[in-house]
Order: structure tokens, then sequence, then C-alpha cells
């Protein structure tokens, strides 16, 4: 039974991880969560000859606007925006704010931030200038959330999934395992967590998304604001589903948790509607972050919202119910054998519904094999991967403790030594003979009374503490599972910690194509071709070398060199250059050419319209009859 175990175990996790790298190398269209900005308006780091009338920046998915989400600063720091931002042309994906009029030339700084539509701020900044570039007090950086802010945020969030794993885990445990004391101070210590750290998280939200610090949480309008957006109505929803998860706890342990046994058949209809109801209520906790963070935005949200809501809870129900079990075994509580087993396989269902979903996730927010070993999403994903093979590793371990447990009488709670009328000990079967208690003094014939009372109280509760351990400790199948049991728990912890730092990262794909929005947007490098040419004629043969500075659409600066056979400049009667976009049917554009030394000739403020593909016509004429023609293909960068 272990080698088959264990065979699974290891089959499973084969299959994940080889399915993984496979599923990696075949990438997939855009993908997008936290928006990355893709172009801008002005371009970054572009000089315009005239001052613009508005600023607009394009994000890769939609994202929420505030009052200062665009703010335009001149040399001295002074903003020259006005109005508020607000999409262009009704589309969420793009961010405008319209100029002052006549604004002097110079270097200008904008800023941005904006809340993208998988619920996380995101910001950045960059210049373009006037006339010509100037100095700039302004240090373009981009706006950040306050530390303080973003810590309890972020404490915020890891006891959020921390108490919906402990609510939803440890109710499943009790409907299908086992339901006690125990696992009930865990579920309900699980809902107290959700709930206060939903409310915490809700008045944080609009000082995190905002950039502003602890002090503006008492700001109604900031609540309102947060209140408005998608992730505000969903920690809203949440609240009002944990009012029914409490009468869904108070049903499921009221009735149940004092018998410490299944819920018998002439009751069965009441268990159908508490696994139909919680199943409802878990669901719909699941949804409120699986329709409001990464799985709601990006491709195939029809697909990745339910993956997702199935991916939280098979965590939930593994996770929260190895605390339930840790929760009984650590109490002493008898279990049977049969519960632990049931316990087995639904961990080990819930895996599986994890390594499916899992590597569903992965291919959508990686996509690619340099983004996960390149970006720090991929990177944190790789050691969440590492810490559920670890998980799995201990399951197995558990696993054996299990099919070495035995069903024993379940044993009373130890008490402390009393005599009865007929002298007996009073001892529970199986606990031993603990040590007599110190008696009270007989001289007086009375009871103990005050500090030798209190003493007494503590002796008997240490000893009834300590026969509860050799109790506890008795069988070793219990002991080892225990032991294992925790050291699950422990690495789950450190797991739901990983996963929490999962949620507020930049997926790969984003950061992937954010970089390659950047790389855009940068100065592209000059570009370079060489072209031979025989007009036929004395000294009718030669070499042009051109240079094209920075080959992007706009001004660019173009210098041709001429040289003979021998490698040495070469002057021509007439020097001719055009440029040619046939797809669009664009041109041809000369270029103003003037001479500037023997075989040099160079042409400044060139402009072209658009990026793309063009072709360059070179017209060189060596005498009145001698002339050739040759062309070649130019790439001009995009934006």
């Amino acid at each position: 039974m272990r080698t088959t175990a264990a065979g699974r175990i290891a089959a499973l996790l084969g299959t994940f991880l080889a399915a993984l790298l496979c599923t990696l190398t075949v990438g997939a269209g855009t993908a997008a969560a936290h928006a990355a900005l893709v172009a801008t308006d002005p371009k970054s780091g572009s000089v315009l000859p005239s001052a613009p009338q508005r600023v607009q920046l394009t994000f890769s998915e939609g994202v929420l606007l505030s009052a200062d989400s665009v703010r335009v600063l001149d040399p001295q720091g002074k903003r020259v925006d006005e109005g508020r931002p607000a999409h262009s042309g009704g589309r969420t994906d793009t961010a405008e704010v319209a100029l002052n009029s006549g604004i002097a030339d110079g270097t200008y700084t904008v800023a941005w931030q904006a809340v993208s539509a998988d619920s996380h701020p995101v910001a950045g900044a960059f210049t373009f200038s006037v006339g010509a570039p100037s100095k700039t007090v302004v240090k373009a950086a981009a706006a950040t959330t306050d530390p303080l802010v973003g810590t309890l945020y972020g404490i915020g969030r890891y006891t959020a999934y921390g108490g919906f794993a402990l609510l939803a885990g440890a109710g499943v445990f009790a409907g299908v395992c086992r339901s006690s004391r125990p696992v009930q101070r865990v579920a309900v210590g699980g809902w107290v967590a959700l709930f206060a750290a939903t409310g915490a998280l809700l008045l944080l939200r609009g000082a995190y998304t905002g950039g502003k610090g602890l002090g503006s949480v008492a700001d109604l309008s900031l609540l309102g604001d947060a209140l408005s957006t998608k992730p505000g109505a969903a920690m809203l929803c949440r609240l009002v589903l944990l009012s029914a998860a409490a009468v869904f706890l108070a049903v499921l342990f009221g009735g149940h948790a004092r018998e410490g046994a299944p819920v018998p058949g002439d009751r069965r209809a009441v268990a159908w509607g508490l696994g139909a109801g919680g199943a409802l209520v878990a669901g719909g906790l699941a949804a409120t972050w699986s329709l409001a963070e990464h799985a709601s935005v990006g491709i195939q949200p029809w697909l990745a919202m339910p993956a997702d809501i199935l991916h939280l809870l098979a965590v939930a129900v593994w996770l929260g119910g190895l605390a339930a079990l840790l929760a009984v075994l650590r109490a002493g509580e008898p279990i049977e054998r049969a519960a632990v087993r049931r316990f087995s396989a639904l961990a080990f269902g819930a895996v599986c519904v994890l390594v499916v979903t899992g590597l569903y996730q992965s291919w959508r927010q990686v996509g690619s094999w340099d983004a996960l070993t390149g970006t720090g999403y991929g990177r944190w994903l790789l050691v969440k991967i590492g810490l559920v093979a670890v998980l799995v590793g201990l399951g197995w371990f558990s696993r054996r403790w299990t099919a070495q447990l035995t069903d024993r009488s379940p044993l009373a709670r130890p008490r402390p030594a009393t005599r009865g009328k007929s002298g007996g000990s009073g001892r529970p079967v199986g606990a031993g003979k603990p040590a007599e208690p110190a008696e009270a003094p007989r001289t007086t014939g009375e009871r103990p009374t005050g500090v030798r009372a209190a003493q007494l109280a503590l002796q008997q509760a240490a000893l009834a503490k300590a026969a509860e351990k050799r109790q506890r400790d008795a069988d070793p199948g219990r002991s080892g599972l225990r032991r294992s049991v925790l050291a699950e728990t422990a690495v789950a912890v450190v797991l739901l910690a990983v996963t929490t730092v999962l949620t507020g990262t930049q997926p790969g794909r984003a950061e992937t194509e954010q970089r390659q929005a950047a790389a855009a947007q940068a100065p592209a490098g000059p570009a370079r071709l060489r072209i031979g040419y025989d007009t036929g004629g004395t000294n009718g043969k030669g070499t042009a070398y051109i240079t094209m500075d920075p080959a992007r659409p706009g001004g660019n600066t173009l210098d041709v060199r001429l040289t003979d056979p021998a490698g040495r400049p070469m002057d021509v009667a007439e020097l001719g250059l055009s440029f040619t976009q046939q797809t669009k049917n664009i041109g041809p554009l000369r270029a103003p050419l003037a001479h500037q030394a023997a075989g040099h000739w160079r042409a400044t403020g060139f402009q072209l319209p658009m990026g793309g593909q063009w072709q360059l016509t070179l017209t060189v004429r060596t005498s009145e009859i001698d002339q050739v023609t040759e062309t070649g293909n130019v790439k001009i960068a995009n934006g």
C-alpha cells in the first residue's frame, strides 16, 4: 500500500513538473495583469517643436483613474496640467489630461499613478521636452505606496487568505471527517481572522492605492472611492458572505460538536443542506478574490476565474484540513483511523485539483521559460512549486503513520485520582497510574481552603495534564502522525505566505510585456546601411555608407559617406536620397542632403511620419551622363 501511495504521489508530481515545462514553451497571445504602460504621447524622451495640447498614456489593460493619476510638471516642478484625467475615447486602457496653453520650452516630467483592473496600484514617470531639453528640478521617480500602509496591507492579505483556509478547511473536515471542539475553534478562528482582515483591508484600500499615509485611513472620501471600485465591492460582498458563514458555523457545530461523530442517518437531510450551503458560501468567498484580481483580466477570464476559485478551495481543503487535524491530535481527542483516512483521500483529491489548476495558472501568468526564470513572479512560482513538493512528501509520511493507527476504544479525558466509596481509584482506562496528589491536612477534619486549596487545584490540573499527555502519546501511530502533520502545517504557513506574495507580484507575462513596451519607448539606436554602386563611367564605382539616427518617426539625422574601391573618400557630381513606404503608399520623401566634406553629406531634422519597413533609394551621378539608382531597406522603430 505504501509503495502504491508513493508511486501515485511521485507520478503526480512528475506529471505536473513535466507538463509545466512543456506548457511554458508554447506561449500564447497577449496577457496582462498589473497594467503595463505600452505607449505615451508625447513619447518618452522626445523633443517636440511646439507644446502639445494634452498628454495621453496607453496601458496593456483597463485602469482606474483618480484626480491625481496624471501630473505634468514643468522644469521648476509646477503643475501645468488642467482638469481631471479621463479615459480617451471611452477606452478604459487610456489616460489623458489636458495641458495649460502656452507652456514654455524645456523638459517636462509626467508622473502617473493608477489602479490596474486586477486591483493592484501601478505607477511610473517619464519626460519629454518642448523646443530643446533643459535642466529640471523634478526627479522622474514613480509615486510609491506608503511603506507602512503597504506592510499593513500585505499582512491583511496574508491574514485573509489564512482565515479563509482555516474557515473552509475546518468546515469541510468537520462535515466529512470529524466534528469536535478543537475543529470548531479552528473554524471560528478562521472566521474571525477573515472578517477582521477584510475590514482592515477595506479601510486601508484608499491609502494603499493612492500612495497616502496611514493618517488618511480615516478619510471617508477615500473609503467611498474604494467601495466604488471592483476590489472594494468584492471585499464588501465578502463581509456579507461572512455573515452567512457565521450562521453556517452555528448550525454545523451547534448540534454536532459534542457528538464527535458523523451525522446519523435520520438527519441526512440536514447534512446535505449543510454541505450545499457550505459549498455555496465557500465558493462565494473564493470568488471575491477571483473576480477582482489576476484571474479577472488577461486572456481567457471565462476559464481563469472558475479555475482560480477551484484552486483557492483546494488550498483551503488541504491546508485548513491539516490545521483541523493537528488541532484534534494535539488536544488528545480520540479520532478514528477511518476519519484520518477520509481526510487523506480528501487531501489527495485537493492536491490533484491544485496540480491541474496550478498548471493552467502557470501557463497563463508566466507563459515562457524565460519569464519563469527571469521575472520575480516566475521565481516565486518556482519557490511555491518546491514547497508544494515538500508538502506532498510530508503527506506521504503522514499516510504511512495513518496506516499504523489502531482503533482502540475511545478514552475518556483523564481525571485526577479520586477515591470512591468502594475505594476504587477512579482512573481512566489506559491512563496509567498517576502520582497521588498531596492531601490536605487531616488535623482539622475540614476541606482545605484559601492558599492550600489553590495549590491542590494546581497540582490536580498538572496531574491531569500529565496523564492526558501520556494517554495521547500511548499510541505510536497517533504520535508519529501528529509530528508529521505539525511539519506539514509549518510548511503550509510558509506556502501561504509565498502565495500571498505571488498575488501581489507582477505576473511574468505582464512584466515581459512591460519590458518590451519600455524598449519601444526608449530611444532607438542608429540604423546603418551599406550600398555598392557603379555608374559605368570613369571613377563610377564606389560604396555608400548611410547612417540614420535615431531611426524613429519624427526628426532624424542622415549621414552619407562615399568611398572609392580603395576606401578613400570620394565626391560625386550629384547625390540624392529618398524614402518610400510602399505598403502605406507614402513617398518618396527626399532627404535634403548638404555637402559637409570630401565624400560626406548630411541631412538634419529629416522627418518620417511612421515606423515600419521603408525602402531607401540612393541616386549617384558621377558625370553628365553617368548615373545609377540603387535601393535598400531600412527598419524604422515604432513609436
